[in-house]
């Protein structure tokens, strides 16, 4: 039987794959993770990475995960985890904001990372072994066919991942599926202006640079609603592009 014909989507997943594969490979070789992938606006200010960790409480995570990290912001800052909660993280990297959410929800908690890429797994269990972590787990899986079971997470955080998915509205309807009701979401994600041009939009490496593929805060908050998430809060922290920016993006699923 032939295999089935790559679908856009597959198309944005595998070079995103690649693209951060190759931050992994570069990070495990000593040559750091923007040797693939730009952490830098036009003027060459630190947008994405360690930088937007500045001031933030950290504890939990080693200097190398954060050193690897390809984020845009810090979601465990607003996710506002308790002792006990099970916590997902969608497109986990190099696993800081796992092993910052593991600290956070103690013994009690666990904290699984979710990402596709094989080296970038390797690394998050390479970090999770230096922090001594036991209360995590990496899981391999696409953010659009989350392997977990229904209500089985109280928080979904992640930084920076969802604007690279192809089909967002199926990440989004996934999340509500495994969140518990009253579940919390809480991400750093970019968020694109009403007025980004084609030419960007058209542009993969922008895209797996986390640019491209991003939705404006209405169509979020579209988004958000369809797939049963409420009190919605999309709140800009900095600039990433010239028609970008980088937000947090609170909702919670209805429930207990």
């Amino acid at each position: 039987m032939a295999d089935a014909p790559m679908t856009p989507t597959d198309d944005v997943r595998e070079a995103v794959r690649e693209r951060y594969a190759a931050a992994a490979r570069a990070t495990a070789d000593g040559a750091g993770c923007c040797s693939s992938v730009s952490l830098t606006d036009a003027s060459g200010t630190e947008v994405f990475g360690n930088a937007v960790y500045a001031g933030a409480e950290v504890e939990g995570a080693t200097a190398d995960a954060l050193g690897a990290s390809l984020g845009c912001g810090v979601p465990t800052a607003v996710a506002d985890l308790h002792p006990g909660e099970t916590v997902l993280d969608l497109g986990s990297g190099a696993g800081a904001d796992v092993l910052i959410s593991a600290r956070r929800v103690g013994a009690t908690g666990k904290a699984i990372g979710l990402d596709m890429t094989d080296e970038m797994l390797a690394l998050a269990r390479a970090n999770a072994e230096q922090a001594g972590a036991t209360n995590v787990e990496f899981v391999k899986g696409h953010i659009e066919e989350i392997p977990l079971p229904d209500a089985s997470v109280d928080v979904v955080i992640s930084n920076c991942v969802i604007n690279l998915s192809g089909d967002k509205p199926r990440v989004l309807r996934e999340v509500a599926r495994v969140l518990k009701p009253g579940g919390r979401f809480a991400v750093s994600d970019v968020i694109a202006d009403e007025g980004m041009d084609d030419a960007t939009r058209a542009d993969m490496a922008q895209w797996t640079g986390c640019i491209a593929g991003a939705l404006t805060r209405r169509e979020f908050e579209d988004a958000l609603t369809a797939a049963g998430l409420a009190d919605i809060e999309i709140r800009e922290t900095h600039r990433v592009h010239t028609h970008a920016a980088s937000a947090i993006v609170r909702a919670r699923k209805a429930g207990a």
